[in-house]
């Protein structure tokens, strides 16, 4: 019987996540945007205003389903019903808003329960636009006790995008195995 897996990508308002979706999706994704109220988050004309969508077919008819969360924090009360069930979330960081490391903490602590189990890897977009360096992403995560994959990427090239998918496959699979060895 085919199996579905759901994988989530948050960040903040314009971070790329609808981008990112669209770059791997096997279909045009559905989009939920609506007129962005929030002109000070971000100057974009449209933003997500629910759950965008896409899918991946994978071997053997199994299914990866692609949910793009909402950036804004209001809309806080859907990532939590949405993690349930996730295989992992891709964070991705607009490395140009003026307080990255703020941003990634808020998406972290929001999907700490799966970033403590290894199912979240991290990408940085637009990173030559602003001061925080990979290195200075690495020390904050550290810093929170965490071990996570980080990459510089650009959400619209398909094969940037697959390599977090690919990492992120990697982490859950190595902290599964981390995880049994520590059972046997």
């Amino acid at each position: 019987m085919p199996r579905e897996y759901k994988l989530l990508f948050a960040g903040a308002m314009g971070a790329g996540k609808t981008t990112a979706i669209a770059a791997i999706s096997d279909h045009a994704p559905v989009r939920t945007e609506a007129l962005n109220s929030d002109r000070s988050q971000h100057g974009k004309a449209l933003t997500t205003v629910g759950f965008d969508y896409g899918e991946i077919a994978l071997d053997g008819g199994d299914r990866l389903r692609l949910y793009g969360m909402p950036g804004q924090d209001r809309f806080s009360f859907m990532w939590k019903v949405a993690s349930e069930g996730a295989l992992g979330v891709v964070v991705l960081a607009d490395n140009s808003r003026p307080d990255p490391l703020a941003d990634l903490s808020l998406y972290v602590e929001s999907f700490r329960a799966l970033a403590d189990c290894g199912a979240m890897v991290i990408g940085i977009g637009r990173l030559g636009e602003g001061s925080t360096s990979v290195e200075t992403y690495a020390a904050w995560l550290a810093s929170q006790g965490l071990s996570l994959p980080v990459f510089t990427i650009d959400v619209r090239r398909r094969d940037d995008v697959l390599l977090l998918l690919d990492a992120l496959l990697y982490q859950i699979e190595a902290h599964k195995m981390l995880a049994n060895a520590g059972h046997a």
